[in-house]
């Protein structure tokens, strides 16, 4: 009898202690000196503009081992928007494009990743420009997990990708004749590090 109880106990002390370990969602902070939101825009088919835009927050909410997104938000300041070229940015801030006065802050809110293996996936959510929000997919590559080497911090970095099409938020300034693409190329480059609740 006493053989026979071990035989029972053991397995479930085993159960008990693999479910005491197992990981639970984490949240992550988005380093904003490490993270890059870029974009692609053509110009009358002759060649496309890079631009970026220079203030960029956010977090979200990760368990790596079910590879589940629990929740996600990035903000993104409009006016912070750079090109190379002063001119250019500030008719981009105007009316015709981002109406920053009006609409100073972009947001992206994820509701869903798809995993497709271990490091690559596809991210759903809204994006909110000009006031619309509009459901977009990103192709998302999980990079790198470990310790940062500079100060040690367990952190995340990705590379995300997608296309939009401008119109679809409104925005319709000079697409005839295609002088500005309607499709926009989303590039998006971060680190996030773990918080400690």
């Amino acid at each position: 009898m006493a053989r026979f109880r071990q035989q029972l106990i053991l397995p479930v002390l085993g159960l008990a202690a693999a479910t005491a370990v197992q990981a639970e969602p984490e949240r992550f902070q988005i380093d904003e000196s490490h993270v890059s939101v870029g974009f692609l825009v053509g110009h009358a088919r002759f060649a496309d503009v890079l631009g970026q835009f220079t203030d960029v927050s956010g977090g979200f909410v990760y368990d790596a081992d079910t590879q589940t997104l629990t929740s996600g938000r990035v903000e993104v300041v409009a006016e912070t928007v750079f090109t190379g070229h002063d001119e250019r940015d500030d008719h981009v801030r105007d009316g015709d494009f981002l109406d920053v006065d009006a609409h100073p802050v972009i947001v992206f809110e994820a509701s869903g990743y798809q995993p497709v293996d271990d490091r690559r996936g596809v991210l759903k959510g809204d994006l909110t420009l000009l006031g619309e929000t509009r459901p977009i997919e990103l192709d998302l590559t999980l990079n790198r997990r470990g310790d940062h080497p500079i100060g040690g911090a367990d952190t995340l970095g990705g590379s995300a990708r997608g296309t939009i099409q401008r119109s679809d938020f409104g925005m319709d300034y000079a697409l005839q004749g295609d002088l500005v693409s309607d499709a926009i190329e989303l590039i998006v480059e971060f680190e996030a590090v773990r918080q400690d609740d």
